[in-house]
C-alpha cells in the first residue's frame, strides 16, 4: 500500500499519563495516511494508554500532538465527538449492546454521529455489513453470533463514518488463531482501501506473516522500527 506523507497522527515529545503515573515519555512519531502500523509491548508497557490518548479518552498533558487534524493538547470536550467521527475504534471485548440487534447497534452509532435520513442509514448499514462479510446478520442479536462475527460487527460499526484512521486494541485477543487471521486479513483489506491502521497486538505470527512498521513501548519509551533496530525474537 502506498501512502501519503501527510500524517493522520503526529506526536512530538509527548508524555503519556495513566492517572498520575507517567507511563511513556518523549513520545515522537507520525503515522501517514494509508499506513499500517503495529503497536507492541509487554502488558503494562503503556500501549492502551497511548491509544486512549490518541482518541482523547486520556488528556495529553505534556508535549504536542494531533490526530486527524485535531490538536490533542487542551482539546475541548465538545470537540472530542468530532475527532472520534474521523476515527474507527475497535476493542478486544467488542462493547456491543447485547439487548439490541446488529442493525440496532449500528444505527445507534449512526444516529449519535449525526445521521438522520432513514434511507441513507439503511443504505450505509447494508454497505458496511457487506464489507465485513456479514450481509445477512442485521436482525440477529449479538449472542447469536460467533466471537469472530461479533468482532466483524464492531469493525463494521467503526467503518460507518469512513474513518481516516482505525485504532484497534488487541482486536484478535479473544479469538482462536484461524478466526483471528481472518480478522487480520479484513484489516489489511480496509488498509488497502486507504484507511490508516494502528493495531496493538501480542500476536507474533501477524508480525511475521504480515510485516509492517512497528512501534514498541519499552521501558517508558516508544521505539520505532523505522529508526531503531529491534528484532522480532525479542519484541516483548
Amino acid at each position: 500500500m502506498s501512502f501519503s506523507s501527510e500524517p493522520v497522527v503526529s506526536l512530538r515529545d509527548a508524555a503519556i499519563f495513566q492517572d498520575d503515573n507517567r507511563v511513556l515519555d518523549n513520545v515522537t512519531f507520525d503515522i501517514s495516511k494509508g499506513e499500517f502500523v503495529y503497536l507492541v509491548g509487554r502488558t503494562g508497557s503503556g500501549k492502551s494508554s497511548l491509544l486512549k490518548t490518541l482518541y482523547a479518552d486520556l488528556d495529553l498533558r505534556l508535549g504536542d500532538g494531533q490526530v486527524a487534524s485535531y490538536p490533542l493538547r487542551d482539546i475541548k470536550r465538545n470537540q472530542v465527538p468530532f475527532l472520534r467521527r474521523k476515527l474507527g475504534i475497535v476493542f478486544q471485548d467488542f462493547q456491543l449492546f447485547y439487548d439490541r440487534t446488529v442493525a440496532e447497534n449500528l444505527v445507534f452509532v449512526m444516529r449519535a454521529t449525526g445521521w438522520t435520513d432513514s434511507a441513507k442509514i439503511k443504505k450505509r448499514l447494508a454497505e458496511v455489513l457487506m464489507r465485513v462479510g456479514l450481509g445477512s446478520v442485521d436482525n440477529k442479536m449479538p449472542h447469536q453470533l460467533s466471537g469472530g462475527e461479533q468482532q466483524r460487527v464492531v469493525i463494521a460499526r467503526s467503518l460507518i463514518n469512513e474513518p481516516v484512521l482505525m485504532i484497534a486494541d488487541e482486536p484478535t485477543g479473544n479469538l482462536d488463531p484461524e478466526v483471528g487471521e481472518g480478522i487480520m486479513r479484513l484489516f489489511l483489506e480496509i488498509n488497502n482501501s486507504g484507511t490508516a491502521i494502528l493495531m496493538a497486538t501480542h500476536n507474533h505470527k501477524f508480525l511475521q506473516d504480515f510485516p509492517a512498521r512497528i512501534l514498541k513501548c519499552d521501558n517508558g519509551r516508544v521505539l520505532d522500527s523505522q529508526k531503531e533496530k529491534f528484532g522480532l525474537t525479542n519484541i516483548w
